[in-house]
């Protein structure tokens, strides 16, 4: 699963566990190879059969999981009287083709309510055409289940230093987790930023995608090359040391027209085992930091911010904000607090329905 598939996932689980909803799900399961051509017969099939399910169950409220299924609202609309909501996560409102961008204001005209992971991505939502008064920005939740219990630094630290053949006596720890596409930045931060940090470090890239050959080339060209460790996808496991060993998460992210940072739930991940972010203040990103609390945001392409604000961090007792930072996302992003949130928006949705359709 990717990431919208995944908080999909753990949103119906939320739901499901509570006493005070019923929830009928709608779920196709695929391998990624075809999900294209499978997904696209799927969502066929549901013009037809999604008003017979709905008039057979009755809902008060239809829940889409993102603006690739909100579409069926567009073909559905005259035969579904019930309020229609999606969910959208950045990319599937950006995505950067013609005939989908000139469709989007018709499936926004469509809904009756959208729900938007970020602040940033809503905005884009509202420059395609939707009523800024249909839509609302409610976070991505976390599923805590896999942090309940995160590994002690000191251990993680030596299992990152067997699992890699590293020596990070005397060294800080840097992490960028995440798929390896350019709006990530890490090709930026590599050139820009890594040779003007002053600190003894280390900058460790879990993850795989597109550009893993050129940042190989941009690694091996590097004059601070001895300091990065381009270590590709890895499992589940060697993830959760690598975020308890590390200092600081990075998400150096840039501007990409046509893409963008719909929320950044590897940061919470990271502030979940105690460690603290220096991020991009950019799209998504901008509501998942607090200043002070669970890391700092910087200025996009500010490298000498970036750099000195890592510096200050290690040169400074990490301890406090590394524990600020976890309690800040379990104040703030666990599923249950989340989805109480996504109930009282669907039910003002239900009511401003109801009374328009009297």
């Amino acid at each position: 699963m990717g990431g919208m598939q995944r908080v999909s996932i753990q949103l119906v689980d939320e739901l499901i566990s509570r006493q005070d909803i019923e929830i009928k799900t709608i779920i196709q399961h695929v391998p990624w190879k075809g999900v294209e051509i499978k997904t696209a017969f799927f969502l066929l099939s549901l013009i037809y059969k999604l008003p017979k399910i709905v008039k057979e169950y009755e809902p008060d409220v239809i829940l889409f999981s993102s603006m690739v299924t909100a579409s069926l609202a567009k073909f559905c609309r005259n035969r579904i009287k019930v309020p229609m909501v999606t969910i959208n996560h950045g990319q599937d409102v950006k995505m950067p083709v013609g005939i989908y961008q000139n469709f989007v204001p018709k499936v926004f005209n469509a809904l009756d309510g959208v729900i938007s992971v970020s602040e940033a991505t809503r905005q884009e939502c509202i420059k395609r055409g939707m009523d800024p008064e249909k839509g609302v920005a409610l976070p991505n939740g976390f599923d805590m289940s896999d942090f309940k219990e995160t590994p002690d630094k000191s251990i993680a630290r030596k299992e990152i230093e067997t699992t890699f053949d590293l020596n990070l006596k005397g060294k800080s720890l840097l992490l960028t987790v995440g798929r390896q596409v350019k709006r990530k930045g890490h090709e930026w931060f590599i050139k820009e930023v890594l040779p003007k940090i002053n600190s003894e470090v280390v900058y460790l890239i879990i993850g795989d995608g597109p550009e893993q050959e050129r940042l190989k080339e941009v690694v091996n060209s590097s004059s601070v090359k001895e300091k990065v460790l381009l270590v590709g996808k890895q499992s589940d496991e060697v993830l959760k040391n690598a975020y308890s060993a590390s200092d600081i998460f990075i998400m150096p992210n840039i501007p990409i027209p046509g893409d963008m940072e719909g929320f950044g739930i590897v940061l919470l991940e990271a502030n979940l085992a105690g460690t603290p972010a220096v991020a991009a203040d950019l799209e998504g990103i901008k509501d998942v930091i607090e200043n002070g609390k669970n890391g700092y945001k910087i200025e996009v392409r500010d490298s000498k911010s970036f750099s000195n604000k890592i510096d200050t961090l290690i040169e400074k007792d990490l301890n406090k904000l590394s524990i600020s930072s976890r309690d800040y996302v379990l104040e703030n992003f666990t599923w249950n607090k989340v989805a109480q949130q996504y109930i009282s928006y669907l039910g003002s949705v239900i009511k401003n329905r109801s009374a328009s359709t009297r």
